[in-house]
């Protein structure tokens, strides 16, 4: 099943590095956030990507086209007619289809842009900027059970601040670190549809998280996967960085891979 990447946003939360590359490049323990994203699919046996480039889409081009060479052991040898020899390969068994679908295409846009690519099946769908843990194969596997044009991954982010322990009256009893929010399920991306999906979008102009998943939630053809699991953004540079202290400290929830 291919796996389509929206990776073409300008990251304007994260301006400090996404002036300088788009944001599904922004590392993580020295890999890109994109890179980690199709490590998570990969896992679980889908290695098709299609890409959907924007903004200096030209860094993930860049990228891939030396994936190869960075990834393997190689001798050059200058003194006879610059042989390259390549010794051992420790590249990713991915293939990757890198489309530009415009620098101000909103989401359902792009997504449109790309159904040539996708074809006439069923296909999966994500951001390119957050990470977790979620079961790919339940996920597959509700979306089949159904048989409905839409699955998604929702999901019940932590809050951003550390709550109080209230007693009735007033007094502090204790503290907790960053709660669940407000008990709502938001949309965690991760998605899973039928080819069906290209005829609810529009255009350029339209926001795949708009008219697109309304109008199927009107027709009762979109599913909700509820995933209680790991899952995190990187919206902002403290995502970032909280990203990076857990891939540090051995406390990756989204390394399902060895």
């Amino acid at each position: 099943m291919k796996v389509v990447i929206l990776a073409g946003g300008f990251g304007t939360r994260i301006s400090e590095e996404s002036h300088l590359k788009p944001k599904p490049m922004i590392e993580i323990g020295g890999r890109p956030i994109l890179w980690h994203i199709m490590k998570i699919y990969s896992y679980y046996g889908h290695n098709d990507f299609i890409i959907c480039l924007g903004y200096k889409g030209y860094c993930i081009k860049e990228y891939f086209a030396h994936y190869f060479l960075h990834e393997s052991d190689i001798t050059f040898d200058f003194g006879h007619d610059n042989q390259q020899v390549i010794h051992h390969r420790h590249a990713e068994p991915w293939k990757v289809t890198l489309v530009d679908t415009g620098i101000n295409t909103m989401t359902g846009g792009r997504v449109k842009r790309v159904q040539s690519y996708v074809g006439n099946e069923t296909f999966m769908l994500t951001y390119g900027d957050g990470v977790s843990n979620v079961n790919i194969e339940k996920l597959i596997e509700m979306h089949q059970k159904y048989g409905k044009l839409a699955t998604v991954t929702s999901i019940q982010p932590a809050g951003r601040f550390g709550a109080l322990k209230l007693s009735s009256d007033n007094f502090v009893k204790g503290f907790q670190e960053k709660p669940q929010g407000d008990g709502g399920w938001s949309n965690g991306g991760f998605f899973v549809l039928e080819p069906e999906v290209f005829n609810y979008i529009k255009g350029d102009a339209t926001s795949f998280e708009g008219e697109p998943l309304e109008r199927l939630a009107c027709e009762n053809e979109l599913i909700a996967y509820k995933h209680d699991g790991f899952w995190h953004p990187m919206d902002t540079m403290r995502d970032r960085e909280a990203l990076e202290e857990m891939w540090n400290s051995q406390q990756a929830l989204w390394k399902l891979w060895k």
